[in-house]
């Protein structure tokens, strides 16, 4: 499923226009962004929990030379399932 499908779906459900859905979507994903942006936790209730994971810088090797490189230090966003969607697909 991609944004616009998305956006159809909620608009459908909502019964609301695809162009409120769209702002809608957009407004919620504007805030998710500026939460995690201010290394704060978003936690959505039987859904997940989205947060800042930073990762220190570290020695790699070049798999082709077997040369040790420097890896700089670098941040990503985890996605930890709450356990109600975890269960949802292991019964």
């Amino acid at each position: 499923m991609n944004k616009k499908q998305l956006v159809a779906k909620i608009a459908t459900a909502c019964n609301m226009g695809k162009s409120d859905a769209e702002k809608t979507f957009d407004k919620i994903q504007d805030i998710i962004l500026d939460s995690l942006k201010n290394d704060e936790t978003v936690k959505i209730a039987g859904f997940g929990t989205y947060k800042v994971a930073k990762r220190k810088a570290r020695t790699g090797r070049n798999p082709r030379t077997g040369e040790s490189i420097q890896i700089a230090a670098s941040q990503k966003v985890k996605f930890l399932p709450a356990k109600a969607l975890k269960e949802m697909f292991n019964k």
